[in-house]
């Protein structure tokens, strides 16, 4: 099984890892949070120049602690897509410069897909076919995993996803960035049934909703003028902690309902959960009784492994590198890409 050295940079964490098959070897991750709270969300020149000051040491843990035998590493990987252009540059530079100097097998590994492979860190006997449900700060899908690099996306979200709501929520309501742990910590002292928000859905043109897709924006819509009624009634302090609960609960549930219904309909029975929602206790609880209930097994992974990090992208690497794909030292970053287009990245498969 593949040893594999992995670096993922695609926003704003530098992570580095060496992962064997399944098995995580060392995992370091540098975040950037502090850097970037200052200005209420990620800026994207920033963190390309926090990841050139962090991406050599970060690489130099990893190495130390691995022994630094080359001979044991059988490829080198990178996130290529999708992404913060320059961010994912860096990190790609890195790799491809270790895999020449080194003489090993490059692979570019896409973003989502790594977020899928986070569950096979703590779940090693998974096989697919299973549903991901991927949500994170910029991505909200369910997609049909049915083997390495072949995906079928089954729902996705028509506005802002699930984590960049709660980003945008928590700034409506003065508690900083980033808003999903803090949003998360307050629901729990809150009552979530305290105000009544609106479930998103997505219209069909002839007639009914999409049973998959989501849509966040109205439900940001509806707590700022929620927030307004209430400082037009004078309530102050605001009540805060059932603000964050009615909101979380209603994403949870949403969520929930939407990957309960697709691995059902499609006759999936279990499902996996992928991005840093997937650390969402709202989300995990409303998962979970809806998995008892119509007897799904739920996969969440552990919390180190929801937020972005080098080991998923290792583990993806590693299962494409033991199939025989590689990637061309040609191969360039890109800001979108579609799930279902993972193998383009590899030489000899995709269009």
């Amino acid at each position: 099984m593949a040893t594999v050295l992995a670096i993922e940079t695609s926003c704003d964490e530098t992570a580095v890892a060496i992962v064997n098959n399944r098995e995580v070897i060392f995992s370091v991750i540098a975040s950037q949070i502090p850097v970037h709270q200052q200005y209420g969300g990620v800026v994207p020149e920033v963190a390309s120049r926090q990841h050139l000051e962090t991406i050599n040491q970060a690489i130099r843990d990893a190495l130390e602690n691995f022994g630094t035998n080359w001979s044991q590493i059988d490829g080198i990987a990178a996130t290529c897509a999708p992404g913060l252009v320059g961010s994912l540059l860096v990190g790609l530079t890195a790799a491809k410069t270790l895999a020449l100097v080194h003489q090993k097998p490059f692979l570019g590994v896409h973003h989502l897909e790594g977020h899928i492979y986070a569950s096979y860190l703590s779940q090693p006997d998974l096989q697919p076919p299973f549903l991901c449900l991927l949500v994170s700060g910029g991505h909200t899908s369910l997609i049909y995993v049915k083997d390495c690099g072949i995906y079928e996306t089954l729902g996705q979200t028509r506005d802002d996803a699930a984590g960049e709501a709660f980003d945008k929520v928590a700034r409506l309501l003065n508690l900083g960035y980033p808003g999903g742990p803090v949003i998360d910590r307050l629901a729990k002292q809150g009552n979530p049934a305290a105000f009544a928000l609106p479930e998103g859905k997505v219209s069909l043109p002839n007639g009914g909703y999409h049973p998959y897709d989501s849509s966040f924006s109205g439900l940001k819509t509806a707590v700022l003028r929620l927030v307004q009624k209430l400082q037009q009634e004078g309530i102050d302090p605001l009540p805060v902690n059932d603000i964050a609960a009615s909101f979380q609960d209603t994403v949870a549930r949403s969520l929930a309902k939407r990957a309960v219904a697709c691995a059902l309909d499609y006759g999936l029975h279990a499902i996996a959960i992928g991005g840093g929602v997937a650390a969402n206790s709202g989300l995990r609880q409303h998962l979970q009784a809806a998995a008892v209930e119509h007897n799904l097994h739920v996969m969440f992974p552990p919390l180190k492994y929801c937020t972005d990090n080098a080991a998923m992208i290792g583990c993806a690497a590693c299962d494409h590198l033991n199939r025989g794909h590689t990637s061309p030292l040609t191969l360039g970053v890109q800001s979108r890409l579609a799930i279902t287009d993972v193998m383009q990245l590899y030489s000899g498969h995709g269009a």
